[in-house]
C-alpha cells in the first residue's frame, strides 16, 4: 500500500455542481503502478480484468435479470496493511472501463478513512454525515470525478457510534437506495479489516458479494479462517491473493474465486 496521510479536516458541503466534483490525481496513480481509465495494458490492469469478470457475472442471474444486492461489493481483509484499499481502487477503476456500467467507490473504513488520500483528494463530508444528519441526501455528498464512469462516496466524519450506524435501519435504507437508484451501477465498498473492528462484519452482512484480500506470505491461515468465519452469512466470497506473482507475469495480484457459501 502507498503511504496515507492522516488528515482530520473536513471540507464543507457545497451545494453547487462544483462542490460535488473531485479531480483524481491520475498521474500519481500511474506512478504508483495502479489501474487508470486510459486502458493501458499493464500487468496490474490485466490482473484486474481477470479479477472483475466473475464479480460482474455474479451481478446477473442466468436469465439476465439483476440479483438483489449483487451489485454491492465489499473489499476487506483480515488485518491492516494487506492492500484492500489498493485493490478496491484498482477494481473500481477497472470496472469503470466497462461499457454501460457506472461505479460508485465508497470509503466505508470509517474509523481510519484513507481512500480519498490514496486518490490525492482532501477529506469531504460523506457516508457518516448522511447517516447522522437527516437534512443531507446521498446526492449531496457523492463526488463526480474526472473518470467519467466513476463516482466516490467519502467516509465523512469520524464517530464512536460507527458500528451502530452501519447496522442501523438508516444504513439499510441507504444501501437499498444506493443499490437501486441506478440499475447499471456497481458499488464497491472499501471496508475496515475484519479482525480489527466490528464494522467490517456488520457491513459485509449487507453485501451481495465480498472480496477478501489476503497478503501472500504474511497473513496466517488462522487469520484467514477467522475472517471467513465472520463472513459465514455472506452468499458469495472471493479471495484476492495479494503481493504474489500475477497471471500476466508483470503485476502483483493473484485471484481465487470461492463461488460457494462462506462457510465452506
Amino acid at each position: 500500500m502507498m503511504p496515507i496521510d492522516n488528515i482530520q479536516r473536513m471540507e464543507p458541503v457545497l451545494t453547487g455542481p462544483e462542490g460535488r466534483f473531485a479531480e483524481i490525481d491520475l498521474a500519481r496513480l500511474q506512478r504508483l503502478g495502479m489501474v487508470t481509465h486510459d486502458g493501458a495494458r499493464t500487468g496490474v490492469a490485466e490482473d484486474f480484468r481477470i479479477i472483475k469478470r466473475p464479480l460482474l457475472r455474479s451481478t446477473r442471474a442466468a436469465d439476465g435479470q439483476p440479483v438483489r444486492h449483487s451489485n454491492l461489493i465489499v473489499v476487506t481483509s483480515a488485518l491492516p496493511g494487506e492492500g484492500k484499499t489498493y485493490c478496491a481502487i484498482n477494481l473500481a477503476m477497472s470496472m469503470a472501463m466497462e461499457r454501460d456500467t457506472t461505479v460508485l467507490l465508497v470509503d466505508a473504513d470509517v474509523a481510519r478513512p484513507s481512500l480519498l488520500a490514496a486518490l490525492g483528494l482532501a477529506p469531504r463530508v460523506g457516508l457518516m454525515d448522511v447517516l447522522l444528519e437527516d437534512k443531507l441526501d446521498l446526492s449531496d455528498v457523492i463526488l463526480r470525478t474526472n473518470v467519467p464512469a466513476l463516482s466516490i462516496l467519502p467516509a465523512g466524519r469520524r464517530t464512536r457510534h460507527a458500528t451502530e450506524l452501519l447496522a442501523s435501519r438508516g444504513m439499510t435504507r441507504l444501501l437499498e437506495d444506493i443499490a437501486n437508484r441506478y440499475p447499471d451501477r456497481i458499488v464497491i465498498f472499501d471496508s475496515p479489516p475484519l479482525l480489527i473492528t466490528t464494522e467490517a462484519s456488520v457491513l459485509a452482512a449487507q453485501m451481495g458479494q465480498v472480496v477478501l484480500v489476503v497478503e501472500a506470505e504474511r497473513t496466517t491461515h488462522s487469520a484467514v479462517r477467522e475472517a471467513l468465519r465472520q463472513l459465514e452469512s455472506c452468499p458469495n466470497v472471493n479471495l484476492i491473493y495479494n503481493k504474489t506473482a500475477s497471471f500476466s507475469g508483470a503485476g502483483y495480484y493473484g485471484y481465487y474465486d470461492q463461488e460457494a457459501p462462506c462457510s465452506r
